[in-house]
């Protein structure tokens, strides 16, 4: 059987999603190591995103604003767990012109900076800074803003999308009053989140809070969805953080309480980036190349005229017109559909080809047939084949305009229940200790030069188990147990159950279950 795309899946699910990458046009490296050109198709879904998204803040009371890319260093220097964290992956400029020396263009000697600049590599010292200014009274609290920028963190391993020394993304940053109300922020976002992950991209997620050694750098507490891809593999989707008052106390943003005391805020960050659209190729791609769920795709329906270089092509064309027209004022999935007519000069094979490897959930397929019967030809992406042939549905023009939105939203559920169906049933439970655990996940897989598992798709998924919540030293002692198998503590569900056996690490008695895999 024909397929799409040159590698499988099975066979290499790393160069599969690459290739995904590639030839669904989404995005391709850049002449700056380590950065990517988004092209218009990966873009447009980005900002599909971002809409979606930034709705959802506003409905819950922030507004948005723009913070500088430069951060002083003496910033980010006051709040030394917070640079511990990030200090190896920071871009810093030091000079603000260049000279032309002997021939050869460099950094100006006269010209070097007082104080070196950080690029940002997320903005908490920058924003508390104003803050500070913004922040008097307990009247001014809560400050509720999101920015989307963004953001320089120098990987030496790089993925288009999922890891890269440059990325977009939103980050949201929230000042308050007390504790309780900073928790209830931070987990609203989660929820702002999950909901997101699921209804909109089809992506099944665990919310949960993650241990002491994964939080955030200066965090009280760091919550995350955490999705799974279809080689078994976790991807933390999105994360939420409590910050107590360290960032408050570092950058001095206090208000006068009602009592007339002075106190320090407490405050929040939460953010997602187009790392969001690696989670989205490799929750539903397959060996054809990507499936866009409609509520993300930039054109939910392709029409796909064939052309002949005849005279009859201005009728298709018309006909494949007036069609839009007819589909671009319905409505599915809670907005106008978005329908667009591939009217370039190229076989229809290839198009279609194309447009399949890009994932757009609807493609019709119009000649001279379809209009001598006034009929349309459709091909759904999330279910192309019947048995090894593609399945091209033939309806009533009519029909299809009415039918468009309910087949659009039968996809996104599809998608949903697909991925969803395969999260829960790759959840190992019952795993009892650390050799069952390791005879579960075996031996990890080899990875090539940028530390990418060469390995095709597999049946692993993650495991669920119990443990007593270890900190500090024993903490340590568990991920060193873990690091040879290359599997992490993905994050302490918050769905917990009401009693728990013994910790499959010390045995000792149990307090919670964690979800342990390995992760990108």
């Amino acid at each position: 059987m024909r397929r799409a795309l040159e590698t499988s899946r099975s066979q290499n699910f790393a160069e599969w999603y690459q290739e995904v990458v590639r030839r669904s046009d989404m995005a391709e490296t850049s002449a700056v190591r380590g950065c990517m050109v988004i092209k218009p198709w990966g873009y447009g879904i980005w900002e599909l995103i971002q809409q979606q998204l930034d709705q959802r803040f506003k409905e819950t009371g922030h507004e948005n604003c723009y913070f500088p890319l430069f951060i002083p260093l003496d910033f980010i220097a006051k709040e030394a767990e917070h640079v511990e964290g990030f200090a190896k992956e920071m871009a810093v400029v030091t000079h603000h012109r260049l000279k032309a020396i002997d021939g050869e263009l460099v950094p100006d000697p006269d010209a070097k900076l007082t104080e070196p600049l950080i690029v940002r590599p997320t903005s908490e010292t920058i924003i508390a800074d104003s803050f500070r200014n913004w922040i008097s009274s307990y009247r001014d609290l809560p400050v509720l803003v999101n920015q989307w920028a963004n953001v320089v963190r120098w990987e030496m391993r790089t993925r288009l999308f999922l890891r890269t020394a440059e990325f977009l993304w939103q980050e949201g940053h929230t000042a308050h009053i007390d504790r309780e109300d900073a928790i209830e922020e931070t987990m609203r976002m989660l929820e702002v989140y999950r909901e997101f992950a699921e209804t909109v991209m089809a992506m099944p997620v665990i919310a949960g809070e993650k241990t002491e050694n994964e939080r955030f750098p200066g965090a009280d507490n760091t919550y995350s969805i955490e999705a799974m891809m279809q080689d078994g593999k976790a991807l933390q989707a999105g994360t939420s953080h409590y910050l107590g008052t360290h960032f408050a106390q570092a950058q001095d943003i206090k208000y006068q309480a009602a009592d007339g005391t002075e106190k320090y805020a407490h405050t929040t960050s939460w953010g997602v980036s187009t790392r969001l659209i690696g989670g989205l190729i490799m929750t539903h791609g397959d060996d054809d190349g990507l499936r866009v769920p409609p509520a993300l795709a930039p054109h939910q329906i392709v029409i796909l005229p064939r052309l002949r270089g005849e005279e009859g092509d201005a009728k298709v064309l018309d006909y494949c017109r007036q069609l839009r027209s007819e589909l671009v004022v319905q409505s599915a999935l809670g907005a106008r559909l978005r329908v667009n007519v591939d009217s370039k000069d190229r076989g229809a094979s290839n198009k279609r080809w194309d447009w399949v490897r890009r994932g757009a959930p609807i493609l019709l397929e119009i000649g001279p047939r379809e209009i001598e019967n006034g009929q349309v030809s459709y091909l759904r992406r999330d279910v192309l084949y019947e048995g090894e042939k593609i399945k091209s549905t033939a309806v009533n023009h009519a029909d299809f305009v009415g039918l468009a939105a309910s087949l659009l939203e039968e996809i996104q559920k599809n998608l949903y229940d697909e991925a969803k169906t395969r999260l829960q049933s790759r959840i190992k439970i019952g795993i009892d200790s650390m050799a069952a655990l390791s005879g579960y996940f075996g031996e990890a897989d080899s990875e090539d030069e940028e530390g990418v598992s060469t390995s095709g798709a597999s049946d692993l998924g993650w495991a669920r188990v119990a443990w007593c919540k270890p900190t500090g030293k024993k903490l340590e002692e568990v991920e060193a147990m873990l690091a040879p198998l290359k599997l992490t503590i993905r994050n302490v569900p918050l769905d917990q159950p009401t009693a728990f056996g013994k910790c499959i690490f010390t045995g000792e008695p149990a307090v919670e279950e964690i979800f342990i895999a390995r992760a990108y």
